[in-house]
């Protein structure tokens, strides 16, 4: 049976992985003004609006964020911890811890984004530069409004662009911060998609 519940608890918090990280990638997406008719963002769409379109119903945007897509991560959030307690046998913690977990676990998954969208931005300038694939397209229109005020900070080096470093300083600075947090109010990492 403990074998049954290791398979059952990976599959899911896979399934919820993908799905969450669908969710907070239309989130961002929404949220830059990516363009809407790449076929990524489409897809991305098609496979969030079930769970999003009844939510928008009762939670409007505000200020042109998504907040349905955005609650609807923390709920996945939240499931995806709960159903991880419940299948090891571990009693549920009061909502609010839940909610903090959630919301560090969300916090912690758009970090990580962003680190790798970073990442593969940093590869593709070197293997394809200049591509017009739409996922690196997407990439640029993710990364390019945290990229552009540190390179308006930096002074030009020669045509070398030194921004990148300083936002993998900074998401380090932000995952640092996060574990602490997680630790301080008794979050095992392992239960949280994210962190």
């Amino acid at each position: 049976m403990g074998a049954l519940n290791e398979i059952f608890g990976y599959l899911l918090q896979t399934l919820l992985s993908l799905y969450l990280l669908a969710m907070l990638l239309r989130f961002l997406l929404q949220l830059v003004r990516a363009d809407f008719y790449n076929p990524i963002s489409q897809f991305l769409v098609r496979i969030t609006n079930p769970l999003v379109l009844p939510v928008r119903r009762a939670v409007p945007g505000v200020a042109g964020l998504d907040i349905s897509s955005l609650l609807l991560a923390l709920l996945l959030q939240l499931a995806g911890i709960a159903a991880l307690l419940l299948l090891n046998n571990l009693g549920l913690p009061n909502i609010g811890l839940l909610l903090a977990w959630s919301a560090l676990g969300v916090v912690g998954l758009l970090v990580n984004i962003y680190f790798f969208a970073l990442l593969a931005m940093i590869i593709l300038s070197w293997v394809a530069p200049g591509s017009r694939h739409p996922a690196v397209f997407l990439l640029y229109q993710l990364t390019e409004p945290v990229m552009a005020p540190f390179r308006r900070a930096l002074p030009p080096m020669g045509g070398i662009d030194f921004s990148p470093i300083l936002v993998f300083i900074l998401i380090n600075v932000i995952q640092i911060a996060l574990r602490h947090m997680a630790a301080g109010i008794g979050l095992h990492p392992a239960l949280v998609i994210g962190l």
